[in-house]
């Protein structure tokens, strides 16, 4: 493909970006979150000069190999708050636990009072971890990795949209409780928007985001078998 083709979708893949950040820096509100403002912007911009997702598709896998560096990178926010997390490290993990217990749970009860077929029970399941152990895990379930790959980014940008706005409603102001909810719930897309509320957010939401996933390996081929049985 043309070279200039190609930096032309990553520039406009990383104005969108860095438009919606201005924009969520200028007026600071769930409702002009960068994650989903960016990814609409960049479905506008597409729709409107006819491109297609295969014309898009080199970029696209220039930008997702950058996400190697750009998770590695998530070790310096977290290197400075360690105090924070050494004093913290139980709440944090229990609470992790919990979160993603609850969200297996959950997920499976509704799907099944929903009627949902057992194969998007178990390809939803692991919805709320970064995308490869998603996939393993759906794997293990007898999932389909295609579905669960949907999901997980479905997830991450409607995760990414309404944790502010739950934890607001709530009122909930501390920054290492936000952060372990963004990456709890809403992975690496919600840990871009942690980081856009703070240092601590976002590397408290990385650490939620790893732990949640090592987890739900573990955890979700026994409780979904279980739950299924019921």
């Amino acid at each position: 493909m043309n070279l200039l083709f190609v930096l032309m979708m990553m520039a406009i893949t990383v104005g969108a970006y860095a438009f919606s950040r201005f924009l969520n820096k200028r007026y600071p509100s769930p409702w002009v979150n960068v994650v989903f403002l960016s990814t609409a912007l960049i479905i506008a911009v597409f729709w409107i000069s006819g491109i297609t997702v295969s014309q898009y598709q080199e970029a696209k896998t220039i930008l997702t190999y950058l996400l190697g560096p750009a998770t590695v990178a998530l070790a310096i926010p977290l290197y400075r708050s360690r105090e924070i997390l050494r004093k913290n490290i139980l709440p944090v993990v229990g609470g992790i636990v919990v979160g993603t217990t609850v969200n297996i749970v959950t997920t499976v009860l509704v799907a099944e009072w929903l009627g949902l077929d057992k194969l998007i029970v178990t390809s939803l399941v692991p919805k709320s971890v970064t995308v490869p152990i998603a996939v393993s895990v759906s794997g293990i379930l007898s999932g389909d990795p295609t579905l669960t790959s949907v999901f997980v980014i479905a997830t991450g940008i409607i995760g990414s949209f309404l944790t502010p706005v739950l934890l607001n409603l709530f009122k909930v102001t501390n920054p290492l409780v936000r952060g372990l909810a963004y990456g709890t719930t809403a992975h690496g897309q919600g840990t871009a928007s942690a980081l856009a509320e703070g240092t601590l957010q976002g590397s408290m939401s990385g650490v939620a985001m790893g732990i949640a996933a090592i987890y739900m390996s573990v955890a979700a081929p026994f409780l979904v078998h279980n739950l299924l049985s019921l």
